[in-house]
């Protein structure tokens, strides 16, 4: 008795102009494809990696106002706040609103969610 060929493998959760295509190519192709989606994503997550680098250089505090945080009891620890990651956040300055007289700025924590920003507010720079 010969058996059925086996099932496809289950689809991932992939669009059906992505998948249909792969399924209609050689298992040697989609090596090639495997591969090179390897290391595109590994070229992807370097990007972000840099990205946050950057954005990080550009907008950290300096010494002198977590220095200031300190002196006003404010923690610096990322372990004090229940959902601020302690790898990878940092502590910057936001602007929240400007007008002619006044600007609203405010400390935050920042770091990298997947593809997303993710804040959690600490302070205001300038208390009343």
């Amino acid at each position: 008795m010969v058996e059925d060929s086996p099932e496809k493998p289950p689809a991932p959760e992939l669009p059906k102009y992505l998948r249909e295509p792969l399924e209609n190519q050689s298992p040697e192709r989609l090596e090639a494809v495997a591969a090179y989606a390897a290391d595109l994503a590994e070229w992807k997550r370097r990007q972000r990696e840099e990205e946050l680098e950057r954005r990080r250089a550009e907008d950290e505090v300096d010494e002198e106002e977590l220095e200031e945080l300190d002196e006003r009891e404010i923690s610096t620890d990322p372990e004090d706040y229940e959902d601020v990651p302690t790898n990878g956040a940092y502590i910057t300055v936001k602007t929240t609103k400007e007008t002619a007289d006044k600007s609203y700025r405010y400390f935050y924590w920042q770091w990298r969610e997947g593809d997303s920003w993710k804040n959690e507010y600490i302070a205001p720079v300038n208390p009343k």
